[in-house]
């Protein structure tokens, strides 16, 4: 018994001993080698060689979560400068400088000081910092490290670690995103606390600014109402003489919060969730639409639920009208009034998100009344507000010129006082009582002016037959005359611009074959330029087409009402001598198949491009599915009607066989199948049951398009008759994802998000819908690096017969019977 305790203690022991050994220290004569790490006391980080997601011999020293399954970098050394192989060594040297060697001894990354020491050592601390220090002067105190990697961040904010600069020594802390998902090297993309005018965080692309998280109130940053202070994290700024940096700390140790800025410019404050083993994220900077930094410009506000997203400001009106009717709203607004510095006053508007404040002025000791005062002798104050909103607000903020990038919050939104003429704002009672007077005598004329002008406008409409706006009633629209039991139909009107016959042919050359861009179910697709040079895509109803009057009222049902940077913008309509047209923003790429399917075409499209285009698929999606005033369901996802802007950005289109639902509806089922065989998912083509989960199906399927370059219905393998979702599936099985991959992207170094997204398609075309993931789950997948559930087997992937790859006899031009189910294919080019 007492040889057994003694071999069990002297076991543990060992173990003890084992662990400790490994240490959070590297001195003189302790180096790491490659394979080799030292891990903070607390066990919670871990550093040493690394390759981004296993997919080179590149290797980097970095700093990751040692406690999390996921693999998380949080911090590289050697971004821009990888060790070939395994032979790099990391080590400390004196008189006090870390350094990375690799096999012949060449110095591939190292530290700096202005200081010496005697006896240096580096060391990585509980908090994720590693530090360089001198034994002999051990000093807890961070300025007195002769360098700590808390100074320079890679792409990963920790917590207690400083982002803004120091006004002694001109260092700026701030986060670069890296290259890709396989390139730590510092990409586009860059996350600052700015410290000019009043401090606010912001990211930029290169030199522009893409989003601001606005200005702190003492509460959080005026646009970021989710990162304030909570259980789990405490929120701060700090301003002095010598420093000025946004910081936060973990209120529960426990847990493993963090802040990442991505290669594709997504800034996301995430949670480790254990029981899920993924990260959670709670804040992002492209949550939405109106994130666009000066998405509205000067003195427009962005409501990302109103149509269109951009307005005015009350008291406001478009600078450039026509610009805003395109739907380009960057010009801003102008006031209604012109100012007159002395008699100027100001109105409160409420509940947005604060302007750009890189031209302000800030007092922390002044009241709110002082404050107006202020800017009140200022002529180019153009607004104020309480710099701190706690205890009832205090302290002065005011802002020197325009206005810009404003939004409006569904909550935690504030107060600003904008600059605005006299006239604009009411005065007294006395005042009052007299416009009350001048209304009362005044209003019956204008009333009685206004009829008059509306009969006379009414006639002239029905001998010109023509009009600046058609009013459309919207109601649910099936397949057979909403004959469908589960149709609840609701009524609402709304305007669409109605354009000219003549102003349409005109534009179109009188729909030469020169102009003819396209063609499809619909009829014909023709480019155009209206007088004042705008270029439009006309879509034209042609008399045989099979998608008649509700398909035609659907599609303008349905996109008029949607607002989203990834759909297409219709501009409007013409329902005039019997033709039904529909006018489009012109996209001048044409559609995504025409790139993707083209061998020349497709040494266009690198990863990014696809990788970006994926994205904003799935973005446009989610919208519909999850954000839009109406929940779409767009039945006819296909890479043909993706369109491609000047950029090669994605724009969704053909929304004539969309159906829209409210409340908590996710689907229906129809005896008219609509669609394209290859996109279909399984229980829409035999049963006619179509929800959210059939949009789901064939955004997987063009995932695999677009990574292979091939399409899924014409897919051909010399060695079996599987489609491209089935090839793609039994590689998956195998761990031979990549034979997938356009051939032109094999040397693309962005393995892990060729990888991911194939993952990510293969979820989606699960063959139960229920297992498919929703597009917010699937923007999440492809934007994170949590760990992906694996895929069940696919809908249509089993052997089929070449001859007739449909899998039922019947053409792409007539109907054909499968379960009692009518099925109407529409070309697919």
């Amino acid at each position: 018994m007492n040889k057994i305790f003694f071999f069990s203690l002297f076991t543990i022991f060992s173990l003890l001993q084992k662990i400790n050994s490994q240490g959070d220290t590297i001195t003189t004569s302790q180096f790491v080698k490659d394979g080799e790490t030292i891990v903070s006391s607390d066990g919670t980080f871990e550093l040493g060689f690394f390759s981004p997601h296993n997919t080179s011999t590149n290797r980097y020293v970095g700093i990751w979560y040692k406690r999390i399954s996921a693999f998380t970098p949080v911090w590289v050394a050697n971004r821009q400068i990888p060790v070939k192989g395994i032979s790099g060594i990391l080590k400390i040297v004196k008189p006090g400088y870390l350094v990375l060697i690799n096999v012949t001894n060449d110095t591939i990354w190292s530290t700096n000081s202005s200081r010496t020491a005697k006896n240096p050592v580096a060391q990585l601390l509980d908090t994720g910092n590693l530090v360089v220090r001198d034994v002999d002067y051990h000093d807890p105190d961070p300025d007195n490290f002769l360098w700590q990697s808390f100074d320079y961040p890679s792409d990963t904010l920790l917590a207690s670690m400083k982002l803004g600069i120091n006004l002694v020594t001109g260092l700026e802390r701030y986060l670069s995103s890296w290259k890709s998902y396989d390139d730590p090297a510092p990409g586009d993309y860059t996350y600052h606390c700015d410290p000019t005018g009043y401090p606010q965080d912001l990211m930029r692309k290169g030199p522009n600014v893409v989003y601001r998280a606005g200005p702190w109130n003492g509460l959080r940053w005026s646009g970021a109402p989710n990162m304030e202070n909570n259980s789990i994290t405490s929120f701060g700024l700090v301003m002095n003489n010598q420093e000025i940096y946004y910081k936060y700390e973990l209120v529960n140790k426990s847990v493993v919060s963090t802040f990442r800025l991505r290669p594709y410019g997504n800034a996301m404050r995430m949670i480790w969730v254990e029981k899920k083993e993924g990260w959670i994220n709670y804040h992002s900077a492209d949550a939405d639409h109106c994130e666009t930094y000066k998405l509205c410009g000067a003195y427009g506000t962005c409501t990302i639920f109103s149509d269109p997203v951009c307005r005015c400001l009350d008291k406001f009106i478009p600078k450039h009208p026509d610009d805003w009717n395109r739907a380009d709203w960057s010009s801003g607004c102008v006031r209604n009034r012109p100012l007159n510095c002395t008699l100027d006053g100001f109105i409160k508007y409420s509940g947005v998100k604060l302007p750009d404040t890189r031209n302000s002025w800030f007092d922390e000791t002044m009241t709110l009344d002082e404050c107006k005062v202020v800017c009140s002798r200022n002529c180019s104050c153009m607004g104020y507000t309480n710099l701190d909103i706690r205890n009832g607000g205090s302290g002065c903020l005011l802002w020197i010129g325009e206005l810009v990038d404003i939004r409006q919050m569904s909550e935690s939104g504030q107060d600003i006082y904008i600059r605005m003429a006299a006239s604009e704002i009411s005065t007294n009672d006395g005042s009052n009582r007299k416009k009350r007077v001048i209304l009362a005598i005044a209003l019956p004329l204008l009333v009685a002016t206004v009829l008059l002008v509306i009969g006379v406008c009414l006639i002239l409409r029905k001998r010109k037959k023509r009009s600046e706006t058609v009013l459309i009633k919207e109601g649910r629209l099936d397949d057979n005359n909403n004959k469908d039991n589960n149709i609840q139909s609701h009524h609402e009107y709304f305007e669409l611009p109605l354009f000219d016959l003549s102003t349409i042919k005109k534009a179109a050359n009188n729909f030469s074959l020169q102009n003819k861009i396209g063609a499809g179910g619909f009829g014909k697709v023709y480019k155009g330029v209206l007088d004042g040079g705008q270029e439009v895509a006309v879509k034209r109803l042609s008399v045989t087409s099979r998608q008649g009057n509700d398909e035609f009222k659907n599609e303008v049902i349905c996109i008029a009402e949607l607002q989203h940077r990834n759909l297409v913008k219709l501009l409007g309509c013409c329902v005039q001598e019997e033709e039904k047209i529909l006018v489009y923003e012109y996209m001048p790429n044409k559609s995504l198949d025409l790139f993707v399917f083209d061998q020349k075409r497709s040494t266009l499209l690198d990863w990014p491009k696809r990788f970006n285009i994926i994205n904003g698929i799935a973005r446009g999606v989610r919208y519909l599915h999850e954000d839009s005033r109406l929940r779409i369901i767009h039945r006819d996802l296909k890479a043909s009607n993706v369109l491609l802007d000047i950029e090669m950005n994605p724009k969704i289109s053909d929304f004539g066989m969309a159906r829209s639902f409210g409340g908590n509806e996710t689907g229906s089922n129809t005896s008219r199948v609509v669609g394209t065989y290859g996109y279909m998912s399984p229980e829409y083509a035999v049963d006619g049951i179509f929800s959210v989960k059939s949009d789901v199906f064939s955004f997987g399927v063009l995932i695999l398009e677009i990574v292979s370059g091939k399409k899924n219905r014409r897919f051909i393998h010399p060695d079996h008759n599987r489609n491209l979702i089935g090839h793609a599936w039994m590689l998956h099985r195998e761990g031979r994802s990549s034979e997938i991959v356009d051939p032109i992207l094999v040397e693309s170094c962005y393995t892990f998000e060729l990888q991911r997204s194939i993952h990510v398609g293969l979820l989606c075309v699960q063959q139960s819908p229920e297992d498919r993931p929703k597009m917010s789950s699937v923007v999440q997948m492809l934007t994170n690096e949590g760990i992906l559930l694996q895929p069940k087997p696919p809908g249509f992937f089993t052997e089929r017969n070449i001859d007739n790859a449909t899998g039922y006899s019947c053409s792409s031009h007539t109907p054909c019977s499968v379960n009692d189910v009518t099925i109407t294919l529409l070309d697919a080019r």
